[in-house]
């Protein structure tokens, strides 16, 4: 069931269902989330259920204000609170130590735990309301099946989960990826996924060069979307340089040039009865996602469906989860999707599109 979030009853049906221990379709300004009472072990354990996600996967606990943090961390670095005064409310998780006595199951069972202040109005009413009832932190992964593409609209979150679900229905995201995570259980911030934020301004923020590792980190606790595979639609997403693109469209032209050449025979021969209807167009099986110039031969026009990738990563970041389930809605087979630049601004969209693009293991 949605709910307008602008309404006051539904703030406040929403606050109730945490309560009460429910789940719940909650916005955020990055994507949706399955949201449930962080302190309710019980409450949490359902949202693993439903997203068929394993239980020592850690999910991110959402506070209405820094002051929740002193409820869930039993500390707080000098670098992390600058962290927490430059971008909170807004797209930023922080791994801090946890309270031992405080959201174990939430945090996969691990001695620290992800928190974070979400930017979203509707969010925030839902988390003060829930304050009020006793609800001090939301667990809240993305509202989607484990693995597969994450939310931005309500309407996503009912197609997955169905009518019983409550959702609260706060527009579609704006950000559009899910928030930037830093590790913040050692001597200094270590980037763990990339979001909105760059490694430069969180730099600059906290006063400490933030670090970001190339290769796997063992050191690293687990964190919420960071398995090699993840964010993927049905379709097999294939990463491609522009060039790429234009070769495999050649090599489609070729096929399918040889193809009508192999058919006209069959096509020339008389017909012995009856009248012949015309087909009916054929869907695509390929879409090409690509901000560089693209063209398609007429001969490929049946089976190929080309989308302007935005220039602006931020707008490509928006629209990122919403196009890939628009393009599993169209039945396409294969995505096709440009590789965005490899400059700090681009880092979260292709994080994403490269464990869109992973195969499951």
């Amino acid at each position: 069931m949605i709910l307008d979030g602008q309404l006051p009853p539904t703030i406040t049906a929403a606050a109730q269902a945490l309560q009460r221990g429910d789940l719940l379709g909650l916005p955020t300004e990055t994507v949706y989330g399955l949201a449930a009472d962080a302190g309710n072990d019980a409450a949490v354990g359902k949202i693993f259920a439903a997203k068929g996600r394993p239980a020592n996967h850690p999910l991110i606990v959402h506070v209405a204000s820094a002051q929740g943090v002193q409820r869930f961390a039993s500390h707080v670095p000098a670098f992390a609170q600058k962290l927490i005064d430059a971008f909170w409310p807004g797209p930023l998780t922080l791994i801090l130590p946890r309270r031992p006595d405080m959201a174990a199951v939430a945090a996969g069972g691990q001695n620290s735990v992800g928190l974070r202040c979400p930017a979203h109005p509707v969010a925030q009413a839902v988390l003060q309301a829930g304050e009020a009832l006793g609800v001090y932190g939301v667990a809240a992964p993305s509202a989607n099946l484990f693995g597969r593409v994450s939310p931005t609209t309500a309407a996503h979150v009912a197609g997955e989960f169905g009518p019983e679900l409550l959702i609260v229905d706060g527009g579609a995201c704006a950000v559009g990826i899910e928030s930037t995570i830093v590790d913040c259980t050692r001597a200094a911030p270590v980037l763990l996924r990339p979001g909105a934020l760059t490694p430069e301004q969180l730099s600059v923020a906290c006063g400490v060069a933030v670090v970001t590792p190339h290769a796997p980190d063992a050191d690293a606790p687990r964190a919420s979307g960071t398995l090699a595979s993840h964010y993927a639609p049905h379709a097999k997403v294939r990463l491609m340089t522009a060039a790429e693109i234009q070769e495999a469209l050649h090599g489609l032209a070729v096929n399918a040039q040889s193809a009508k050449q192999d058919r006209a025979p069959a096509q020339a021969a008389p017909v012995s009865s009856g009248t012949a209807g015309e087909a009916s167009p054929a869907k695509p099986s390929i879409a090409i996602w690509a901000r560089s110039d693209t063209s398609i031969a007429p001969a490929q026009s049946h089976q190929v469906a080309l989308y302007a990738m935005p220039q602006d990563p931020a707008v490509c970041a928006h629209h990122l989860f919403a196009q890939l389930r628009s393009f599993d809605a169209q039945g396409v087979t294969q995505i096709w999707v440009e590789t965005p630049p490899f400059t700090p601004a681009w880092d979260g969209v292709r994080d994403r599109l490269t464990r869109a693009a992973t195969p499951a293991r």
